[in-house]
């Protein structure tokens, strides 16, 4: 206690001068209307930058739970659009709620790992069996398409992208009307190609490429990517047909796994 005051004595002048500066500056800035406003100015601008600061760090560690919260939102939107529902009264010009039936049920999922790099590119899925996964079921993002079921455990499932030798999944050329089948030939992850597209077609560069529906594994008119070149192929009368991608498969990261209910009614109808 005697070194605290005998350390107040020694620095009682420089105590004194600061605390008078204090009061000076307390009465300038309350009586002067511009310091008072720079100041005000001034401490919000630094208190607004703590609060982003700490809004930041919290969106960070809450990232997962809005990105699930998101997943969710999504796919009740796509249960109530009618595009994806089937309807059940397609003689009827006005549209009504009642005409309609959820043909497409959707499984959120996360991507624990991928590979983008090699002739033949798999995704596992944080989703399996319990979750109403099985083999075969279409795969996709809020940007594009991303594949298709190759295999399920109780917890897990593992995709075959459309980044592999053989996808083959059915898309439509929206402009022109004219379908195709997908095709990766293992050297960009951003390019696809469309086969099957007669040559006596024109097709716009940029044309929008969506899936077509027409095994019943995805929804028509989910996205694939864009026409960005075409070329005729020797010796037949087809085009070669590069488009990019609409999702980048390297950042992937949530999906949703699509469940068609009226499956098994439209393959036995088919066969």
């Amino acid at each position: 206690m005697q070194n605290l005051i005998a350390f107040i004595k020694r620095l009682r002048y420089f105590l004194v001068f600061v605390g008078l500066q204090f009061f000076a500056l307390s009465m300038y800035v309350s009586y002067m209307s511009a310091p008072r406003s720079s100041y005000f100015t001034t401490a919000s601008y630094i208190s607004g930058s703590l609060f982003e600061f700490r809004h930041q760090i919290t969106q960070h560690f809450n990232l997962e739970k809005n990105n699930k919260s998101l997943q969710e939102e999504n796919i009740a939107l796509r249960k109530s659009s009618s595009v994806f529902l089937y309807n059940k009264l397609r003689t009827e010009a006005h549209v009504e709620d009642s005409i309609y039936a959820q043909q497409y049920d959707y499984i959120p999922g996360t991507i624990l790992n991928a590979t983008t790099t090699k002739r033949n590119n798999f995704f596992t899925l944080n989703i399996g069996e319990i979750h109403g996964v099985k083999k075969g079921m279409g795969v996709f993002s809020s940007n594009g398409v991303v594949g298709i079921i190759h295999n399920t455990s109780k917890h897990f499932s593992v995709i075959k992208s459309v980044l592999t030798s053989n996808i083959n999944i059915d898309v439509l050329i929206s402009e022109v009307g004219v379908s195709g089948m997908l095709k990766w030939d293992g050297v960009n992850d951003n390019i696809g190609s469309i086969s099957g597209v007669s040559n006596d077609i024109t097709v716009p560069k940029g044309s929008t490429v969506v899936t077509r529906g027409g095994s019943g594994i995805f929804p028509r008119g989910i996205p694939v990517g864009h026409i960005k070149h075409t070329k005729t192929v020797e010796g037949e009368a087809s085009w070669h047909i590069d488009l990019s991608f609409s999702q980048k498969y390297a950042a992937l990261e949530n999906v949703y796994v699509v469940k068609n209910l009226f499956l098994e009614e439209f393959t036995q109808i088919q066969n």
